[in-house]
Formats: structure tokens, sequence, C-alpha cells
């Protein structure tokens, strides 16, 4: 594997890895940018930890109808090292519908009512360019 670009300004030849994530960066200010939302620590196990400790988590057992629906590894580093989708994240009307469903027992339901709102739909479908094969 050769050289990785920094996954930040995406123009300069990444010489660190984030330790919370590992999306490779090139510089403290690409380091400093990056950490304005926080990351993603990728886990081994199913259980992600984000590094802010003031989000709560509903825990709720998950079943897939369509393995082939869930998502690999390299998918998840694609979202998170996009700068595209942290930029988005900034958004507090996005931050507060993303806790909503998280921390909802019913999240199908706030889901629904978040897909309805346009800053939520033009999130999900940067998310979905991103992890989507490019043709």
């Amino acid at each position: 594997m050769g050289p990785r670009k920094c996954q930040v300004c995406d123009e300069a030849q990444s010489k660190y890895k984030c330790p919370t994530c590992l999306i490779p960066y090139c510089s403290l200010i690409c380091f400093k940018k990056h950490k304005e939302i926080p990351c993603v620590k990728l886990a081994s196990s199913s259980e992600a930890k984000l590094t802010s400790g003031s989000v709560s988590h509903v825990e709720r057992p998950y079943h897939v109808d369509e393995p082939s629906e869930v998502l690999q590894q390299l998918q998840f580093e694609s979202i998170a090292s996009s700068s595209e989708i942290r930029d988005a994240l900034k958004d507090e009307e996005l931050q507060k519908l993303i806790q909503n469903i998280d921390g909802s027992p019913d999240a199908g339901s706030e889901l629904d009512k978040a897909m309805e709102l346009e800053v939520f739909r033009i999130f999900t479908n940067k998310i979905l360019s991103t992890i989507s094969p490019q043709q």
C-alpha cells in the first residue's frame, strides 16, 4: 500500500493517523479541523464509542433481513473520513435529529420523521454517495 492522501484537506500526503478513528491527516492544522467534530473510535466489537461523553445510547437488538445491506469496515471508514459528512454534522439541527433517533426507543419512527426534513435527506444522500461504489 503506497502513501495515503490526507483525508481532511484531500491534498497533501498524510504523515499521521488520528488516534481515535485512524483517518490519515497531514498536519496539526488538519488534525484540529478533524477534531472540530468528535470522531468515532473504530472498535473490533460491535460497540462503537463516541469521544464525547455526553452522548447517550439506547441499547436495542437489531435484525437484518438482508445481510448484504450491512456496511463493511471500508464503508464505515469512508463515512468517518469524509470531510463533506463531517462538515454537514456541524449543523445543530442535524445533530439534534440524529440524537433523537439514537436516543429513542422507537428509532424507526424518529427516522421516518427525520426523513421528512430536507437537512436530513441531504445528509443521508451524502452518506449513500460516499458508500456506494463509484461507477
